[in-house]
């Protein structure tokens, strides 16, 4: 198995040394291993799990919500539908967001548009 230091691990998920941190003091990440000095490793499965954190984190989900997707994935192969239930809600939220931001967008281009008709401006 390959390991990495934590400013490597920080380096390939970018998030910092300080959220890397964080996340494992709100148990966000779990059992990090540690080096016969005590040093903080983290495995390839961990930046794994750092990157589907870094695309809830990324897409708004509530720190709340993370944690909670965090203790089911530690749950085995008997939590993949609760799992599957915390993803569909998130998604559904994103999609409601990326609706919002159209309309704003739309709104925008509505206004670009008359300055630009309104104003000559190219």
């Amino acid at each position: 198995m390959t390991f990495y230091s934590p400013a490597q691990a920080s380096e390939k998920t970018g998030f910092s040394i300080d959220t890397l941190r964080y996340y494992e003091k709100i148990g966000l990440l779990d059992r990090i291993d540690r080096t016969a000095a005590g040093r903080r490793r983290f495995s390839s499965d961990d930046v794994g799990f750092l990157g589907v954190l870094r695309c809830l984190r990324d897409t708004g989900m509530p720190i709340a919500e993370m944690r909670r997707y965090a203790e089911l994935a530690r749950g085995g192969a008997e939590t993949v539908g609760e799992r599957v239930a915390v993803l569909e809600t998130h998604d559904e939220r994103i999609d409601r967001q990326i609706e919002a931001l159209r309309a704003q967008q739309e709104h925008l281009r509505g206004k670009i548009r008359y300055y630009r008709e309104s104003f000559d401006v190219e």
